[in-house]
């Protein structure tokens, strides 16, 4: 104790040992797992399509939201615990404080203009990310089943006739997705089982080829249980719906062999349903979808579930 007999002293090297402790602990925390390389994405794989920087972008302010309300409120419980504990000499009660208006007020209004910005950007990102309104180069149906994935490639592929319009085994699709669909596209297809691998890899599943540059939409359906379509660094997925139809496109912007997989718990092989996207120029895809005509993979393979009474409905009233 001091001479003039107040704790000061004995107290300030505590608090500066307190405070340096909390910090170093801080920075281990918020550092630990991490590179300088990391960092920025935040454990987000690199983005490979034009529209997956939104997506991270997102990511990133949300994270820089909740570490601003994070250092805010440390700060107040840290200040809270050095600067209001009870002291070693005074055993007298503190003034009781019933309510406080204006504190009371922060702690309502800042909460909603937290939400409602998040909220604002989330709505303006998903609009952007889930609009259809631009016309697709190529269209893919992706096929859910248990347990794997086929790819029906809408297309017109030389030497294979047919139309994608009327073909049966798309009738699950609905009428509005099937406007974007060329002329005449007698379409090839791939399948794969839980034991298919990627012959370059090595890695599980059938593989989706795509073109770079170009602007492709899934139209996304299921043949048995929900499954979730999920390219990792595309940054996107979607639920895949029996008797409901579900859509979004991208554009790729990279070239490589990516992993796909279900992010939706659809049965006992769950696990099993994986894929690959590769992503080439547009002569290899064009070439690809000749190696399939070649293989006789010719046509469609059935798209799915047939639409609910709900969905034909929404349809209707969306034309």
């Amino acid at each position: 104790m001091s001479p003039n007999g107040s704790d000061r002293s004995p107290r300030r090297p505590m608090r500066r040992k307190l405070l340096q402790a909390l910090t170093a602990g801080l920075v281990l925390a918020t550092a630990t797992g991490c590179t300088y390389k990391d960092f920025p994405r935040l454990g987000m794989p690199t983005p490979t399509t034009e529209e997956a920087p939104r997506i991270l972008s997102l990511w990133q302010g949300s994270w820089a939201a909740a570490l601003a309300v994070g250092v805010l409120v440390w700060g107040l419980i840290l200040w809270s615990a050095m600067f209001h504990r009870r002291s070693r000499t005074k055993v007298e009660v503190p003034p009781q404080t019933r309510y406080n208006m204006p504190i009371e007020a922060l702690y309502t209004v800042v909460p909603i203009i937290i939400i409602s910005v998040l909220f604002y950007f989330t709505a303006r990102d998903e609009t952007k990310l889930m609009s259809l309104d631009k016309k697709p180069d190529l269209t893919v149906n992706v096929v859910g089943f248990q347990w794997s994935w086929g790819f029906n490639y809408i297309e017109n592929v030389p030497g294979v006739s047919g139309d994608a319009k009327t073909d049966t085994n798309l009738s699950a699709i609905p009428d509005r997705f099937k406007a974007a669909f060329p002329a005449n596209a007698g379409g090839v297809y791939d399948v794969g089982t839980p034991g298919t691998r990627n012959p370059q890899t090595g890695n599980p599943g059938p593989t989706l080829w795509l073109p770079k540059g170009k602007t492709v939409r899934f139209v996304l359906t299921s043949r048995d249980v929900i499954h979730s379509f999920w390219v990792v660094p595309f940054l996107m997925k979607q639920d895949v719906i029996p008797g409901h139809t579900n859509a979004f496109q991208v554009t790729p912007n990279k070239e490589g062999t990516f992993l796909g997989k279900c992010a939706e718990l659809c049965g006992v092989d769950h696990s099993r349903m994986l894929f690959n996207v590769k992503v080439v120029s547009p002569a290899a895809y064009e070439q690809h979808l000749k190696d399939l005509a070649k293989k006789g993979q010719t046509g469609y393979i059935p798209a799915g579930i047939a639409q609910t009474s709900h969905e034909k409905n929404r349809e209707t009233n969306n034309l």
